[in-house]
Protein backbone atom coordinates (compact mmCIF):
# COMPACT_ATOMS: atom_id res chain seq x y z
CA UNK A 1 0.00 0.00 0.00
CA UNK A 2 1.02 3.28 -0.71
CA UNK A 3 1.67 5.95 2.42
CA UNK A 4 -1.58 8.35 2.48
CA UNK A 5 0.03 12.00 1.57
CA UNK A 6 0.64 14.11 4.29
CA UNK A 7 -1.77 17.15 5.20
CA UNK A 8 -0.34 20.52 4.97
CA UNK A 9 -2.99 22.11 5.98
CA UNK A 10 -2.34 24.53 8.72
CA UNK A 11 -3.38 24.16 12.02
CA UNK A 12 -1.90 26.47 14.47
CA UNK A 13 0.83 29.42 14.37
CA UNK A 14 2.24 30.90 17.26
CA UNK A 15 6.01 31.47 19.01
CA UNK A 16 7.15 28.07 20.54
CA UNK A 17 10.08 26.43 20.71
CA UNK A 18 10.44 23.27 18.99
CA UNK A 19 12.88 20.51 18.15
CA UNK A 20 15.72 22.03 16.51
CA UNK A 21 15.85 19.43 14.12
CA UNK A 22 12.40 19.81 12.94
CA UNK A 23 12.46 23.40 12.47
CA UNK A 24 15.45 23.03 10.54
CA UNK A 25 14.05 20.88 8.02
CA UNK A 26 10.80 22.48 7.47
CA UNK A 27 12.36 25.52 5.25
CA UNK A 28 13.13 23.05 2.15
CA UNK A 29 9.31 22.00 2.21
CA UNK A 30 8.07 24.70 2.79
CA UNK A 31 9.74 26.79 0.07
CA UNK A 32 9.60 24.11 -2.31
CA UNK A 33 5.75 24.40 -1.96
CA UNK A 34 5.48 28.00 -2.13
CA UNK A 35 8.08 29.06 -4.56
CA UNK A 36 5.79 30.08 -7.49
CA UNK A 37 3.27 31.98 -4.64
CA UNK A 38 6.14 33.92 -3.44
CA UNK A 39 7.45 34.97 -7.01
CA UNK A 40 3.83 35.84 -8.31
CA UNK A 41 3.53 38.08 -5.67
CA UNK A 42 7.05 39.74 -5.16
CA UNK A 43 8.44 38.66 -8.74
CA UNK A 44 8.22 42.21 -10.40
CA UNK A 45 9.25 44.10 -7.21
CA UNK A 46 12.63 41.78 -7.16
CA UNK A 47 13.49 41.89 -11.11
CA UNK A 48 14.52 38.58 -12.72
CA UNK A 49 18.14 40.05 -12.52
CA UNK A 50 18.86 42.85 -9.70
CA UNK A 51 20.26 42.41 -6.54
CA UNK A 52 17.64 43.80 -3.97
CA UNK A 53 18.57 43.57 -0.19
CA UNK A 54 15.44 44.37 1.79
CA UNK A 55 11.71 45.49 1.15
CA UNK A 56 12.78 49.03 1.60
CA UNK A 57 13.68 49.09 -1.86
CA UNK A 58 17.98 49.11 -0.92
CA UNK A 59 19.74 48.10 -4.21
CA UNK A 60 23.45 46.65 -4.89
CA UNK A 61 23.36 48.84 -7.67
CA UNK A 62 22.84 52.02 -5.50
CA UNK A 63 24.52 50.73 -2.19
CA UNK A 64 28.09 49.17 -3.18
CA UNK A 65 27.92 47.00 -0.31
CA UNK A 66 29.62 44.18 -1.78
CA UNK A 67 32.34 46.54 -3.01
CA UNK A 68 34.06 46.25 -6.45
CA UNK A 69 33.40 42.53 -7.45
CA UNK A 70 34.57 42.68 -11.08
CA UNK A 71 36.65 39.72 -11.60
CA UNK A 72 35.62 38.12 -8.04
CA UNK A 73 34.24 34.95 -7.38
CA UNK A 74 30.60 35.21 -5.52
CA UNK A 75 29.50 32.84 -3.69
CA UNK A 76 25.19 33.58 -2.73
CA UNK A 77 23.72 31.43 -0.02
CA UNK A 78 19.84 31.26 0.33
CA UNK A 79 19.53 32.62 -3.31
CA UNK A 80 15.80 31.77 -3.49
CA UNK A 81 15.46 32.50 -7.65
CA UNK A 82 18.93 33.66 -8.30
CA UNK A 83 17.90 37.07 -9.08
CA UNK A 84 21.31 38.37 -6.93
CA UNK A 85 23.74 36.48 -8.73
CA UNK A 86 22.21 36.87 -12.09
CA UNK A 87 22.84 40.77 -11.77
CA UNK A 88 26.53 40.11 -10.22
CA UNK A 89 27.14 38.02 -13.50
CA UNK A 90 25.73 39.99 -15.85
CA UNK A 91 25.74 43.65 -14.54
CA UNK A 92 28.56 43.90 -12.13
CA UNK A 93 31.14 41.41 -13.74
CA UNK A 94 31.54 38.67 -10.83
CA UNK A 95 31.94 35.21 -11.42
CA UNK A 96 29.13 33.88 -9.29
CA UNK A 97 27.34 31.19 -7.87
CA UNK A 98 24.05 30.66 -6.33
CA UNK A 99 23.10 28.00 -3.65
CA UNK A 100 19.38 27.08 -2.05
CA UNK A 101 17.98 24.48 0.10
CA UNK A 102 15.18 24.22 -2.17
CA UNK A 103 15.04 22.63 -5.14
CA UNK A 104 11.61 24.57 -5.51
CA UNK A 105 13.11 27.76 -5.61
CA UNK A 106 16.17 26.61 -7.78
CA UNK A 107 13.81 25.36 -10.13
CA UNK A 108 12.35 29.18 -10.49
CA UNK A 109 15.84 29.74 -10.96
CA UNK A 110 16.53 27.94 -14.37
CA UNK A 111 13.18 28.89 -15.66
CA UNK A 112 14.38 32.66 -14.86
CA UNK A 113 17.57 31.77 -17.20
CA UNK A 114 15.58 30.38 -19.92
CA UNK A 115 13.40 33.70 -19.62
CA UNK A 116 16.04 36.05 -19.30
CA UNK A 117 18.94 34.26 -21.86
CA UNK A 118 21.61 34.08 -19.01
CA UNK A 119 23.23 30.54 -17.41
CA UNK A 120 23.63 30.59 -13.46
CA UNK A 121 25.66 28.01 -11.75
CA UNK A 122 23.10 26.91 -9.47
CA UNK A 123 23.42 24.23 -6.57
CA UNK A 124 21.53 22.61 -4.09
CA UNK A 125 22.96 23.23 -0.34
CA UNK A 126 22.25 23.70 2.75
CA UNK A 127 23.74 27.02 3.63
CA UNK A 128 25.68 24.77 7.24
CA UNK A 129 27.68 22.37 4.97
CA UNK A 130 28.41 24.36 1.27
CA UNK A 131 30.12 21.75 -0.74
CA UNK A 132 32.91 23.99 -1.77
CA UNK A 133 36.62 24.01 -0.72
CA UNK A 134 38.19 26.26 1.83
CA UNK A 135 38.91 29.97 0.30
CA UNK A 136 37.32 29.20 -2.67
CA UNK A 137 35.07 33.47 -2.30
CA UNK A 138 36.18 36.17 -2.32
CA UNK A 139 33.12 37.28 -1.58
CA UNK A 140 29.74 35.49 0.00
CA UNK A 141 25.93 37.32 0.44
CA UNK A 142 22.43 36.35 1.29
CA UNK A 143 19.47 39.03 1.11
CA UNK A 144 17.39 37.43 3.85
CA UNK A 145 18.65 34.11 3.16
CA UNK A 146 19.34 31.08 4.77
CA UNK A 147 19.92 32.74 8.41
CA UNK A 148 16.29 33.18 9.37
CA UNK A 149 15.08 29.57 8.78
CA UNK A 150 17.85 27.89 10.78
CA UNK A 151 17.91 27.19 14.57
CA UNK A 152 21.80 27.40 14.49
CA UNK A 153 22.44 29.76 12.32
CA UNK A 154 26.56 29.98 13.84
CA UNK A 155 26.96 27.20 11.58
CA UNK A 156 25.83 29.31 8.62
CA UNK A 157 28.41 31.62 9.72
CA UNK A 158 31.46 29.36 9.93
CA UNK A 159 30.75 27.68 6.99
CA UNK A 160 30.98 31.30 5.02
CA UNK A 161 34.13 31.74 7.42
CA UNK A 162 36.00 28.52 6.15
CA UNK A 163 34.50 28.94 2.37
CA UNK A 164 35.95 32.64 2.20
CA UNK A 165 39.36 33.55 1.22
CA UNK A 166 41.70 35.64 4.06
CA UNK A 167 40.54 39.11 3.37
CA UNK A 168 36.78 38.03 1.67
CA UNK A 169 33.60 39.66 2.26
CA UNK A 170 30.26 38.62 3.82
CA UNK A 171 27.60 40.49 3.81
CA UNK A 172 23.26 39.48 4.70
CA UNK A 173 20.71 41.44 4.91
CA UNK A 174 18.24 40.02 7.88
CA UNK A 175 14.91 41.26 9.11
CA UNK A 176 15.40 44.05 12.07
CA UNK A 177 15.81 42.33 15.44
CA UNK A 178 13.57 45.53 16.85
CA UNK A 179 10.16 43.82 14.54
CA UNK A 180 10.40 40.80 16.20
CA UNK A 181 8.74 42.90 19.81
CA UNK A 182 5.93 43.81 16.98
CA UNK A 183 3.00 42.43 15.58
CA UNK A 184 3.72 41.63 12.12
CA UNK A 185 1.40 44.11 11.19
CA UNK A 186 2.38 46.86 8.57
CA UNK A 187 -0.02 49.21 9.74
CA UNK A 188 -0.94 50.97 12.75
CA UNK A 189 -1.45 47.96 14.54
CA UNK A 190 2.09 46.72 13.79
CA UNK A 191 3.56 50.31 15.82
CA UNK A 192 2.70 48.57 19.68
CA UNK A 193 5.46 46.46 20.88
CA UNK A 194 3.16 43.27 22.37
CA UNK A 195 6.22 40.82 23.04
CA UNK A 196 9.34 40.35 24.66
CA UNK A 197 12.49 41.73 22.40
CA UNK A 198 14.42 39.28 24.09
CA UNK A 199 12.03 35.94 23.56
CA UNK A 200 14.05 33.94 21.31
CA UNK A 201 11.11 31.38 20.31
CA UNK A 202 10.84 31.19 17.04
CA UNK A 203 7.63 31.72 14.78
CA UNK A 204 6.50 28.42 14.18
CA UNK A 205 3.47 27.17 11.65
CA UNK A 206 2.08 23.51 12.04
CA UNK A 207 -0.28 20.91 10.95
CA UNK A 208 -2.65 19.18 12.59
CA UNK A 209 -0.14 15.79 13.20
CA UNK A 210 2.01 18.40 15.23
CA UNK A 211 4.55 18.77 12.29
CA UNK A 212 6.62 21.88 11.99
CA UNK A 213 5.88 23.52 8.48
CA UNK A 214 7.35 26.83 8.48
CA UNK A 215 9.92 28.18 11.11
CA UNK A 216 11.56 31.56 11.47
CA UNK A 217 14.06 32.28 14.06
CA UNK A 218 14.59 35.27 16.23
CA UNK A 219 18.17 36.73 17.35
CA UNK A 220 18.74 39.93 18.80
CA UNK A 221 20.97 42.22 17.15
CA UNK A 222 23.60 41.01 20.00
CA UNK A 223 23.10 37.52 18.84
CA UNK A 224 24.05 38.47 15.05
CA UNK A 225 27.04 39.92 16.36
CA UNK A 226 28.38 37.53 18.34
CA UNK A 227 27.66 34.65 15.56
CA UNK A 228 29.69 36.62 12.69
CA UNK A 229 32.08 36.98 15.78
CA UNK A 230 31.97 33.83 17.04
CA UNK A 231 32.87 32.63 13.18
CA UNK A 232 36.63 34.19 13.51
CA UNK A 233 35.30 37.02 10.77
CA UNK A 234 35.25 40.74 11.72
CA UNK A 235 32.61 43.21 11.95
CA UNK A 236 32.98 45.85 9.17
CA UNK A 237 29.72 47.39 10.01
CA UNK A 238 25.53 47.47 10.20
CA UNK A 239 23.14 49.53 7.94
CA UNK A 240 19.55 49.90 8.76
CA UNK A 241 18.09 51.29 5.16
CA UNK A 242 15.83 53.71 5.66
CA UNK A 243 11.96 53.67 4.34
CA UNK A 244 12.19 56.23 0.63
CA UNK A 245 9.57 58.78 0.49
CA UNK A 246 7.45 57.55 -2.14
CA UNK A 247 7.89 54.03 -1.79
CA UNK A 248 4.35 52.80 -0.80
CA UNK A 249 4.65 48.74 -1.72
CA UNK A 250 3.67 46.91 1.48
CA UNK A 251 5.37 43.25 1.80
CA UNK A 252 4.18 41.27 4.23
CA UNK A 253 4.71 43.55 7.61
CA UNK A 254 6.89 46.47 5.45
CA UNK A 255 5.41 49.62 4.31
CA UNK A 256 5.44 52.71 4.83
CA UNK A 257 3.54 53.10 8.21
CA UNK A 258 5.94 51.28 9.90
CA UNK A 259 8.81 52.05 8.28
CA UNK A 260 8.61 55.33 8.93
CA UNK A 261 9.11 54.99 12.21
CA UNK A 262 10.62 51.60 13.31
CA UNK A 263 13.31 49.84 11.25
CA UNK A 264 12.60 46.82 9.23
CA UNK A 265 15.63 45.67 8.11
CA UNK A 266 19.56 44.96 9.59
CA UNK A 267 22.47 44.80 6.69
CA UNK A 268 25.26 43.22 8.49
CA UNK A 269 29.15 43.49 6.79
CA UNK A 270 31.88 41.89 7.99
CA UNK A 271 35.44 40.45 6.46
CA UNK A 272 37.66 37.34 7.11
CA UNK A 273 41.04 38.73 9.00
CA UNK A 274 43.84 38.40 6.16
CA UNK A 275 46.02 35.56 7.02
Amino acid sequence: MQDEPLDDALADAGYHHVPDDQGGRAARRWWDANAHEYLDEHGDFLGPADLLWCPEGLRESQAHLLGDVRGARVLEVGAGAAQGTRWLRTAAGAHGIATDVSAGMLAAAARLDAATGTRTPLVQADARALPFADGAFDVVFTAFGALPFVPDAHRVHAEVARVLRPGGRWVFSVTHPLRWAFPDDPGTGGLTATRSYFDRRPYVETAADGRVLYAEYHRTLADHVADVVGAGLVLDGLVEPEWPAGHERVWGGWGPVRGARLPGTLVVRAHRPPA
